[in-house]
């Protein structure tokens, strides 16, 4: 028995923890492209704030991946189901990413918009591929931790499209800088390559039905109607007060009166780097106990860190304190993710993680639109001190949610059973 069970040093530092951090990366590092580097580069060769804010719709396709993520569980490619895909869509994102460095975006805006969606679909379709391979890698016992170390890599990321990029736009040409950030995505092809392919339940038939629809049926199957719908209005509602709450930070940081230099300074490395702390810190906790008392404990922590935000909008524009807010919130924020996406990967199943897994990520991913589009009217409406007790009171409904769809005394294993009982009364 100790023979098949890895010790704790094991599983913190094992080949699978690694594999983690590169796909994390490869994962991240389009996303922030998109997010960081071409609004730069937009604005740099001259094109309106007005024009550069409608490329924020090129991000429509993470949200849609579930309609094509069926397809990435039926269809198998020379490397295999998952590494297939994999390295198909990181050549790909080699090849647009770089090309797209060529365009005049002051001569062919159209043309950018158009590759910038390609890049989109791109990276869903290999954070598809790769979210599937890391549920399929990972053990139960794996999931919390190796989840964190893959979200914290997703984040460090974005310091070459956000930062090692720019630096190197005032030195080099436009498209060189692209083709050279297009080549960190190697890292991807490089795992692709090298790892093997993550064994799996077979499937038995693999006709449309077994691909579009069964994935569907088989959560269904195992969680029940009811199990589902709460599953699933969970997914939305457990970091909804967190989305809401730092929808505005900046904005709210120049309201009280702090300069753009303390924002980037303080807020900008506070909130990174304690993110990153949290989501590490909750990852090893994770392997120590369960999903579902992870999920009580640092939900907890996520809603009771957005009041410091009230009480920063009280006290003013006080540096130690915005550093100290800051730093909480976010020790929340990756606490809260590293428990949520071990459960989103729990509630996925082996046979058709690609599709299901999407599916969860497209409902955690709905809050945050819906909180970008509401939180200013909120703001203008109430202050910033009722809208951060707003903010409390919305992740509220999630934490309730938690009394069926992670209860503190259950046992992962017992999950399954519970829901298979649930079936048959």
């Amino acid at each position: 028995m100790s023979e098949s069970t890895p010790s704790f040093w094991q599983q913190l530092l094992g080949r699978r923890m690694i594999i983690c951090v590169f796909t994390g990366f490869a994962s991240g590092m389009p996303l922030y492209l998109l997010l960081q580097l071409v609004p730069a580069w937009l604005r740099d060769s001259g094109v309106s704030l007005a024009e550069i804010g409608l490329f924020a719709l090129v991000g429509l396709p993470y949200t849609w991946k579930v309609m094509w993520a069926p397809l990435m569980d039926r269809f198998s490619l020379p490397l295999g189901l998952r590494r297939g895909w994999m390295l198909l869509t990181q050549i790909g994102l080699i090849l647009s990413i770089g090309f797209m460095g060529s365009i005049d975006p002051s001569a062919n805006l159209s043309l950018v918009a158009v590759m910038a969606t390609i890049i989109a679909v791109f990276s869903a379709s290999q954070d598809v591929a790769i979210d599937a391979y890391r549920r399929e890698l990972l053990s139960d016992e794996e999931l919390g931790f190796g989840n964190s170390v893959h979200v914290q890599a997703y984040r460090i990321s974005s310091l070459i499209p956000g930062s090692l990029a720019l630096i190197l736009a005032d030195q080099l040409p436009w498209g060189l800088v692209f083709w050279v950030t297009a080549a960190f995505m190697g890292v991807g092809v490089g795992l692709s390559l090298f790892v093997s392919e993550p064994e799996r339940p077979a499937l038995q038939q693999r006709d449309i039905y077994t691909t579009v629809v069964k994935p569907f049926t088989d959560y269904i199957d195992r969680r029940g109607v009811k199990g589902v719908l709460l599953a699933m209005v969970f997914m939305v509602l457990y970091k909804l007060g967190d989305n809401m709450a730092t929808a505005l930070s900046t904005p709210f940081y120049l309201d009280l009166g702090f300069t753009k230099t303390e924002i980037g300074i303080w807020a900008k490395n506070a909130g990174l780097w304690s993110s990153i702390a949290g989501a590490m810190l909750g990852g090893a906790i994770m392997l120590r106990i369960s999903i579902n008392k992870a999920l009580w404990l640092f939900g907890f922590v996520q809603l009771l860190s957005i009041g410091g935000f009230a009480i920063l909008a009280l006290s003013g524009p006080i540096v130690w304190l915005l550093a100290a807010v800051i730093s909480f919130e976010y020790l929340g924020v990756g606490l809260g993710t590293a428990a949520f996406v071990a459960y989103m990967a729990r509630e996925s199943s082996r046979t058709f993680a690609a599709t299901q897994f999407a599916l969860f990520t497209a409902l955690a991913a709905f809050p945050r639109s819906m909180a970008n589009a509401a939180t200013g009217f909120l703001v203008e409406s109430v202050g910033w001190v009722e809208f951060f007790l707003i903010c409390m009171l919305a992740a509220v409904p999630g934490m309730l949610l938690l009394l069926w769809v992670a209860p503190w005394t259950a046992d992962e294993s017992d999950l399954d059973k519970r829901a298979a009982d649930e079936r048959f009364r």
